[in-house]
C-alpha cells in the first residue's frame, strides 16, 4: 500500500507541522507541504491541516483538486485552537472532487495566542502516532 503525507500550516506556532513530523517519523515517510504535488498514486493520503476562519485553507483545496486522480483515500488529521475538527470541511471538498474520505480521523486541540496553552501535549502526539500506525 502506497501512503503519502501532506500538510498545510500558516501558523508560526508550528502545531500542525509538529504533528506532520510525528506522523512522518512513525511511518518512516517524508511529510511534505501541500505545495508539493503527488508524484504517483497514493492509496492513502494522510492530510494534516488546521482550521482557518471556520474552513480549510484554499491551498489545501487546490492541492486536492490538482491531485484528485492520484488519491485513493484521504485520512484527515488536524489541530485546532477552536476545538473544531476540519473533517466536515475536508469532506465538502473531497465530495466535490469524488475523492474518498476515511471516516477515521485524528483531531486534537492546539494552542494559539492565549488559548489552549501547552497543547498539543506529548500524549496527544503519542495518540497521533498510534492512530497512523493503526491505519
Amino acid at each position: 500500500m502506497k501512503i503519502a503525507i501532506r500538510y498545510f500550516t500558516k501558523s508560526k506556532k508550528g502545531n500542525t507541522e509538529k504533528l506532520a513530523n510525528v506522523v512522518s517519523k512513525a511511518l518512516n515517510l517524508e511529510a511534505l507541504d501541500v505545495s508539493r504535488d503527488l508524484e504517483e498514486k497514493a492509496d492513502k493520503l494522510i492530510l494534516i491541516n488546521a482550521m482557518y476562519a471556520a474552513d480549510i485553507d484554499k491551498e489545501v483545496k487546490e492541492f486536492l483538486t490538482r491531485n484528485r486522480d492520484k488519491i485513493g483515500e484521504v485520512v484527515n488529521m488536524n489541530t485546532s485552537a477552536s476545538g473544531s475538527s476540519t473533517w466536515k470541511a475536508v469532506k465538502k471538498t473531497t465530495d466535490k472532487l469524488s475523492i474518498k474520505l476515511s471516516d477515521k480521523e485524528f483531531h486534537c486541540a492546539a494552542s494559539w495566542i492565549f488559548i489552549n496553552k501547552g497543547l498539543p501535549t506529548a500524549e496527544n502526539y503519542r495518540q497521533a502516532e498510534n492512530f497512523v500506525l493503526s491505519l
